[in-house]
């Protein structure tokens, strides 16, 4: 059974850091596509980045691209997201999702997501 825990979230002031973490079990971690998706109040989920599977290769959406960092360490089967520069538009709960998709960014090619992290930034 294949089992996602994010872990990190909390309430940051603009412009601030949060590292959020992704510890994953069930299936071997370095076979998959991992990634993650927010989804705001009242919005959809949606794809805010994406790391293959030996972790040679990222995508990020272009709302966070420049300020997000995914990364993955496979010997601890576990995913990151360093979260920089944040503004109160990153304010949503933030999933982790797995894969057989290298490089994931539609909700539709996640096999298996997490319980979510909230983030909050006040504006």
């Amino acid at each position: 059974q294949v089992q996602l825990v994010e872990s990190g979230g909390g309430l940051v002031q603009a412009g601030g850091s949060l590292r959020l973490s992704c510890a994953a079990s069930g299936r071997t971690f370095a076979a998959f596509g991992m990634g993650w998706f927010r989804q705001a109040p009242g919005k959809e989920r949606e794809f805010v980045a994406a790391i293959s599977p030996i972790g040679s290769m990222t995508q990020y959406a272009d709302s966070v691209k420049g300020r997000f960092t995914v990364s993955r360490d496979n010997s601890k089967n576990t995913m990151y997201l360093q979260m920089n520069r944040l503004i109160p538009d990153d304010t949503a709960v933030y999933f982790c999702a797995q894969s057989v998709y290298p490089l994931a960014e539609k909700s539709t090619q996640v096999d298996y997501w997490g319980q979510g992290a909230q983030v909050t930034v006040p504006s």
